[in-house]
């Protein structure tokens, strides 16, 4: 049996994407994975190495392993999808921007969730690593169309309007996920309700902290900010909710979008060309207050247009189905071993 070794700390910081992606590949793979051996964040000598976040002693772990172990970089962000997300001072910024890009040259495999950043990856002069695009994925098993009893139990649980129908936002409070066009489109729809699912996942250092915190305090009378919950809660978020309106400017392939097809929700998104490739025409698309709020008009009144929009979501759904996914993984994981660079040999372990 080949080995795997799983490495994150994506879960020390509750209510990331990245912590969501990671929780569901190795479930999926330890599942799923035939002909390997799973494991996360041990120690010792492995086949593959799969490093989900940037760790300093990560890299340190990979220099000194490079030739006799597969080393797989998850590219969850680059420096410019940061910009908007984190105040960072100038030289800390530039300081780990050099850091996590020689991160990334230092891996054999790259992998990224959205087919738009390949080139951009390369335009870093990140040149030795093989870089390939594997989607992500979400659990049917957990996220999924519920009853309307769920809608309504989960509505009364936040204060939400039962009568109302409701538009969603899920993600971190930050400049980069445009919640303040989204909260400048809830205005110009006084008759809908508007409810935001995230916090400020790194306090103060969240780009647009203070603007941003000063919203919280007066929101407009349509507008409910739900805080951070803990994931096992979202399933019932997403299904009391009437569709996902996500106006972010910067994006790889958010975990929240997946989750809201799962549940058969409409999604709308700002249009920008890193979504093409991924959603392509199963979501609707904005670029500016005045769109975002005519789609969200016309789905709230028209009850043919709506349903539409439910089964393009479905349908986008099933483009990226677990099972689908599994053999990419299990694809790209034989072929990661199979051309991987071992010294002497190297394919005895001791987990």
């Amino acid at each position: 049996m080949l080995t795997l070794n799983m490495r994150s700390s994506a879960n020390r910081v509750k209510s990331q994407g990245v912590g969501s992606c990671y929780d569901e590949q190795v479930r999926l793979m330890r599942e799923g994975l035939a002909g390997f051996i799973v494991s996360e964040n041990k120690k010792g000598r492995f086949d593959l190495v799969h490093y989900h976040t940037v760790n300093l002693r990560y890299y340190v772990e990979r220099l000194r392993n490079r030739h006799s172990t597969v080393g797989i970089g998850y590219v969850h962000f680059l420096p410019e999808t940061l910009e908007g997300s984190l105040k960072l001072p100038a030289f800390t910024r530039k300081a780990f921007y050099r850091y996590v890009l020689a991160f990334y040259n230092s891996m054999d495999y790259l992998v990224t969730v959205n087919p738009y950043f390949v080139e951009r990856i390369r335009s870093y002069g990140i040149d030795h690593p093989e870089v390939l695009f594997i989607p992500n994925f979400v659990s049917s098993k957990s996220f999924y169309p519920m009853s309307a009893e769920v809608s309504v139990a989960s509505r009364s649980e936040y204060g939400i309007p039962s009568h109302k129908f409701v538009v969603l936002g899920v993600g971190q409070l930050q400049t980069r996920k445009g919640v303040f066009d989204f909260v400048e489109t809830a205005k110009m729809l006084p008759e809908v309700h508007f409810v935001w699912a995230g916090g400020f996942t790194f306090g103060r250092i969240s780009d647009g902290y203070e603007d941003i915190k000063r919203l919280l305090v007066h929101p407009p009378a349509n507008v409910t900010f739900l805080g951070i919950l803990d994931r096992e809660k979202m399933p019932a978020v997403y299904n009391m909710a009437d569709m996902m309106f996500l106006p972010s400017y910067e994006e790889l392939f958010p975990m929240a979008i997946l989750e809201a097809l799962c549940c058969k929700k409409p999604v709308l998104v700002r249009d920008i060309p890193l979504y093409r490739d991924i959603l392509l025409d199963y979501c609707m698309k904005g670029r500016s207050t005045d769109e975002y709020a005519s789609f969200i008009k016309e789905l709230a009144t028209d009850a043919a247009a709506y349903n539409r929009w439910c089964e393009q979501s479905w349908e986008c759904h099933q483009m990226y189905s677990e099972e689908r996914l599994l053999r990419q993984w299990t694809g790209f994981y034989q072929h990661a071993y199979t051309k991987g660079r071992f010294k002497d040999g190297g394919k005895e372990n001791n987990t």
